[in-house]
Parts: C-alpha cells; structure tokens; sequence
C-alpha cells in the first residue's frame, strides 16, 4: 500500500511540474542560442564589410567578439588599471572597450568624457555613440 502511495504521489508530482514549468523545463532541454537570428542572417562571410554596416549598431556587439566570460573579466579589470594611467595608457583602454563592445564599459567611457585630453574624449565619444 505505501509503495503504491508513493508512485502516485511521484506521478503527480510530475504532473504538477510538468503543467506549470512546462517552459523552463523545455528551454533546459532546448540549445542555447548564441547569437541572435537578425545578426546571423546579416552576417556573410564572402561580403567584405562596408562603412554602411560598420556603422550599424546592431553590429556593435558582433559575432566577430567571441570572448569567453573568463577572458571579458580580465579585460575589464585590465582596463579599470589602465585607465588610471596616463594618456597612452588610457588610449590603450579604450582599445580594450571597443574590443569588448560591451554593456559593462559605459562606466569607463563616461570617465573618458570628463577627461582633460582631447583625444581621450573624442574615442570616449564615439565608443558611447555606438551604443544609441
């Protein structure tokens, strides 16, 4: 009788799950998509890439940019370091936020606003434009 009760109550448990977190369970099964579908079907390997698309925001944050988390971690923390350096330095960094084409870097690009060289702002400038 308790094996019985058990199956059952196993059964509908499942039963529960599969009603209610019917989504969460098929995107656990489902492949991650890595990139959006827009970007890859704009995406041609033979095209060489014109002034048009490279001023495109949708490719700011390209399929070109294939860094792991790991490897996006150590750039950031290498370019917070470089920042607080001088102007080559911070040119450097700026180099590393335009590498990274990410999200995360506006805090930098804003201190490279209010930065006392010409050059510095400028590259800050057109680094935050491509995030509009």
């Amino acid at each position: 009788m308790l094996n019985f009760l058990t199956i059952v109550l196993i059964i509908l448990l499942l039963v529960f799950l599969i009603i209610y977190k019917r989504k969460y369970i098929f995107n656990a099964f489902q492949k991650k998509k890595l990139y959006p579908i827009k970007e890859i079907e704009n995406f041609n390997i033979n095209k060489p890439i014109t002034s048009s698309v490279r001023n495109n925001n949708i490719h700011y944050q390209s399929i070109f940019n294939k860094n792991s988390e790991f490897e996006k971690r150590t750039l950031r923390g290498k370019m917070l370091k470089l920042f607080k350096g001088n102007t080559a330095d911070k040119l450097q960094a700026l180099n590393i936020a335009e590498e990274l084409a990410d999200k995360t870097t506006l805090p930098i690009l804003r201190r490279g606003l209010k930065d006392m060289n010409l050059k510095i702002v400028e590259r800050s400038a057109n680094l935050i434009k491509k995030f509009k």
